[in-house]
């Protein structure tokens, strides 16, 4: 996999959001709590053991509308939900110290711009939207959870995009069904990246062309996760590169 990889895509679709836009949004919080998706999205496939299935009552709801927009045979399946701002930062930092070994003749506003564009800084007056509850990774999955392409001729990363020209047909097909089931519902995409969708966040805002948002950074107890985020630090350290060349 190679996220370096530019692929074209058309911008007249979705919306941008900088994160000077992101920052201007106000915050409402309704205080609406985060709950169990296996109890408020029963439809949807767990795809990672280390995924925390947790997600504000309003957008868990959603989501399980969502699913039931699709065709008989095909699921959601979620690779990401809530974040502790703990694994966000770690995940930050990690990106950081991955672009400095893919590209050491960049200076520190160059990199920062290559992290920011795959994952939300944690020094921001806006929260990452998963750290909110309001945002959700998704991917198509049959009834053996094996991904749905939505991606030919390109990996994930590489056709990344949601509107990425040059996807064969197949696979544009099942895009429009991912794209078309999400929004339905009330979701909003980020054009950067065709797996997440947020309600009620900062993104969500900047991209609906609202002012305010009613979900801000919030906690669960530790208890509720513990196991998933060991599971998740174990995995971690194993990872590779995602700006360099897979073998």
């Amino acid at each position: 996999m190679n996220v370096r990889k530019a692929v074209k895509w058309d911008r007249s679709k979705g919306r941008p959001e900088p994160i000077r836009l992101l920052n201007l949004i106000k915050e409402v919080e309704n205080n609406e709590p985060l709950v169990d998706l296996q109890q408020y999205s029963p439809s949807v496939r767990i795809l990672r053991p280390q995924v925390i299935p947790y997600l504000r009552k309003e957008v868990a709801e959603m989501l399980e509308r969502a699913a039931h927009e699709l065709p008989e045979g095909i699921f959601l399946g979620v690779i990401d939900a809530w974040r502790p701002l703990a694994r966000q930062k770690r995940i930050y930092e990690w990106v950081w110290n991955c672009a400095k070994e893919a590209f050491p003749d960049r200076n520190h506003n160059a990199l920062r711009r290559t992290v920011c564009r795959w994952v939300a800084p944690v020094d921001q007056k806006a929260p990452p939207g998963h750290c909110t509850g309001a945002a959700v990774d998704v991917w198509l999955v049959d009834e053996n959870n094996e991904q749905v392409d939505v991606t030919s001729p390109w990996d994930r990363y590489g056709a990344a995009p949601t509107y990425t020209l040059g996807l064969s047909q197949h696979a544009q097909a099942n895009r429009d069904m991912l794209v078309k089931a999400m929004l339905s519902v009330g979701f909003s995409n980020c054009r950067d990246e065709w797996w997440h969708y947020s309600y009620g966040d900062a993104g969500w805002a900047v991209r609906m062309g609202l002012d305010s948002c009613h979900y801000g950074n919030i906690n669960l107890s530790e208890d509720l996760y513990r196991m998933e985020e060991q599971l998740w630090l174990d995995n971690f350290h194993i990872r590779v590169n995602p700006f360099l060349e897979s073998e």
